[in-house]
């Protein structure tokens, strides 16, 4: 038995056709939201095609390592410098959570 083909016959790697532009090349699907009173693009990226980088997570300040699968959101109006990646459950808890305060070690928690 041969292995698996991952590519149509006949495509070739130098190629690009209209098809490596869709939405859902990176694994998932792109979507538009509204929050704090701004338009968003979220595109849900799945764990497959998160390779090669960890990000931060804005949410929860935690590292998203590469290959786990996440949110990457920017508000509409603003250019690829204002993507930022999340964990898919940080994005959806984004507004029930509070901005958080940063504290050396040894700081009172009260």
């Amino acid at each position: 038995m041969s292995p698996r083909r991952n590519r149509p016959k006949g495509s070739d790697s130098s190629s690009h056709s209209a098809e490596d532009e869709r939405p859902g090349r990176y694994g998932g699907w792109e979507s538009a939201e509204d929050w704090r009173g701004e338009q968003w693009s979220v595109r849900h990226v799945a764990g497959a095609s998160a390779q090669g980088k960890t990000y931060r997570c804005p949410g929860c300040e935690q590292l998203i390592p590469d290959g786990v699968p996440h949110v990457v959101a920017w508000p509409e109006h603003s250019g690829v410098d204002e993507r930022r990646h999340w964990h898919k459950a940080c994005w959806n808890a984004k507004d029930r959570r509070t901005t958080r305060v940063q504290r050396s070690r040894n700081a009172p928690r009260f």
